[in-house]
């Protein structure tokens, strides 16, 4: 009504409600740090020439650095009036960064970027505690400090002690750094790079058996197909493995656990062109058959298992590429009773050279 409006002693309040805030407390907290100097104003800049009268601040500065200077009985780390260079290296010289370390590379699954050809790390509690068991080449095995020491790490470090490998006490800080932030639980063993064997060498050697047989691996990416094939290769007698550079799994430590071992005593080797390398072992007597689920040779009558054998797998998706099929002398395929597509990379090869060595026994 038009008579509570003008009534004395009314409150005006605004319906928005109380202000809130620091009430201008931190206002000064909240202020820039105001202009940036220019470059003859700043003594650790190369265009400083000294002329200028300095400001209040960078003189403040220049008298702190020199009195801690003369305290620690060092140089100053300030520029020197009329030179484009500095008298110490520091935040005001022109020293250049230390280079920083990296570290290596995070298997399995976890990868961090990093050189090719260099160290791999493997972490995790159950992976390392594998690692070791499976007498995985390693050079250094780091704990975090303060973790809680189950068995999994006493075993850890009871078995690095017992292979002399080093065994280095590490920041949880640093070994996240070394890791690239993954998850390691507190443990990580650094694998050196596989040295792989030329491959005229494994050519060369196998040819000095009176059967030599050789598996070929085209599109195999899986590490752990790669390192179960090594394992079928050493227990079926195989004189050595050989695969592309490109396009393909490399044996890291992860083909290492999954080989148990088998990889130091299998000759592998890489190669530029695995297409050049199943001729160049056509040319030596060897007869190259591809696995096949088409084949047009089935397994359990082939006649060249007896003789100088390279066995070809593909991947598990498109199997055989172009040209390598091409090369190959024939397809093999194995007999199968039910109506399963295909079978598994490594279990295939597990197959095919258990008939091989069976009808070489005979």
């Amino acid at each position: 009504m038009p008579g509570n409006s003008e009534r004395r002693g009314k409150r005006v309040a605004s319906k928005k409600g109380a202000t809130k805030g620091s009430g201008g407390k931190n206002r000064q907290s909240l202020a820039g740090r105001g202009r940036t100097l220019p470059a003859d104003e700043r003594p650790w800049h190369k265009g400083y020439s000294g002329d200028e009268e300095l400001p209040q601040r960078t003189a403040w500065k220049q008298d702190k650095e020199r009195r801690a200077a003369a305290a620690e009985g060092r140089a100053p780390k300030i520029g020197q009036p009329g030179t484009k260079r500095t008298a110490g290296k520091g935040p005001f010289g022109a020293s250049k960064k230390a280079a920083v370390s990296k570290g290596p590379r995070v298997s399995p699954g976890r990868k961090a970027a990093q050189p090719k050809d260099g160290p791999e790390l493997l972490v995790g509690r159950n992976p390392v505690v594998e690692a070791l068991r499976t007498h995985v080449p390693a050079t250094a095995l780091y704990v975090a400090l303060g973790i809680d020491m189950d068995e999994r790490v006493k075993e850890a470090v009871r078995t690095a002690a017992e292979r002399g490998i080093a065994i280095l006490e590490v920041t949880r800080n640093e070994l996240d750094r070394m890791t690239g932030g993954v998850l390691h639980q507190g443990l990580g063993l650094q694998v050196p790079p596989f040295a792989y064997e030329p491959f005229a060498d494994l050519l060369a050697a196998s040819l000095e058996a009176p059967a030599p047989l050789l598996v070929a691996l085209d599109g195999v990416t899986d590490p752990r197909n790669l390192g179960a094939i090594i394992r079928s290769a050493a227990a079926f007698g195989a004189h050595g493995v050989f695969l592309p550079e490109r396009r393909s799994a490399a044996i890291t430590a992860t083909a290492w656990r999954t080989s148990a071992g088998a990889a130091a005593r299998v000759k592998v080797s890489q190669v530029t062109n695995l297409t050049r390398s199943l001729k160049a072992c056509q040319e030596e007597g060897f007869v190259v058959v591809g696995l096949d689920a088409d084949g047009e040779t089935s397994l359990y009558s082939l006649e060249a298992a007896v003789g100088p054998l390279v066995v070809v797998v593909g991947s598990e998706g498109r199997g055989l590429s172009r040209l390598v099929g091409q090369t190959c002398d024939m397809r093999v395929g194995i007999p199968m009773i039910s109506d399963v597509e295909s079978l598994n990379a490594s279990v295939a090869t597990a197959v095919t050279l258990a008939e091989v060595a069976r009808r070489r026994s005979v």
